[in-house]
C-alpha cells in the first residue's frame, strides 16, 4: 500500500479540526466538568477538582464588578461555604487596565479565579451582560447551566 502524504495530511487536519471543535463545545447537562489550574487575584495557584457545586463565571468587567460587590458583602468565606467558585475573565485586558484592576481585585475578601488564557473559557457557555452559573453534582457532572443578571440574580442562585 502506497502512502500518499498530501491525502494523509488533509485527513489529519480534518480529524484535528473536528476534535478541536468538539473539545470547544460548550458545557451542557450531563457533561463532565473539566479540572483546571489557574491563579487567583493574589497570584496563588488554584486547582479545580470535584467538590464545588457552583461555578460562576463573569465574561465582562461590568458583570464582574456586580458579582464582586455581592460576594464582598457576604464575606471572605461565603463562596467556600456555598461550595462555589467565581471565575473572572481577564484575558485580553490591556496592561494599563491590569495596572488598575489587579490592586482593586486584591482588596476583595473572596477568591477570584482568573481566566487569563485565550482558550480557558472556550467551553463555558455565555450570554452577553450575564453571569454564567454552572451547577455540578458531587462527582463533577454538569446538572444545570443558567445565565443570570449580575445585579439581581445572584441571591436566587444561592437560594436553591
Amino acid at each position: 500500500m502506497k502512502f500518499h502524504r498530501p491525502l494523509f495530511a488533509a485527513a489529519l487536519a480534518l480529524v484535528l479540526s473536528v476534535a478541536t471543535a468538539f473539545a470547544a463545545e460548550p458545557y451542557k447537562v450531563g457533561d463532565a466538568f473539566d479540572a483546571f489550574t489557574t491563579k487567583d487575584q493574589h497570584e496563588k495557584d488554584y486547582t479545580f477538582a470535584p467538590g464545588p457545586r457552583l461555578v460562576i463565571v463573569s465574561f465582562e468587567m461590568s458583570a464582574g464588578k456586580d458579582a464582586n460587590a455581592f460576594f464582598a458583602e457576604k464575606g471572605a468565606t461565603f463562596l467556600d461555604e456555598q461550595q462555589a467558585v467565581f471565575i473572572a475573565n481577564i484575558y485580553g485586558m490591556p496592561a494599563i487596565g491590569r495596572f488598575f484592576a489587579m490592586p482593586k481585585m486584591k482588596r476583595y475578601p473572596h477568591r477570584i479565579l482568573l481566566a487569563d488564557a485565550e482558550t480557558f473559557l472556550d467551553r463555558y457557555p455565555r450570554e452577553e451582560n450575564k453571569l454564567t452559573v454552572i451547577r455540578l453534582d458531587p462527582a463533577g457532572a454538569v446538572t444545570g447551566v443558567e445565565f443570570i443578571d449580575p445585579e439581581k440574580g445572584l441571591p436566587a442562585v444561592f437560594a436553591k
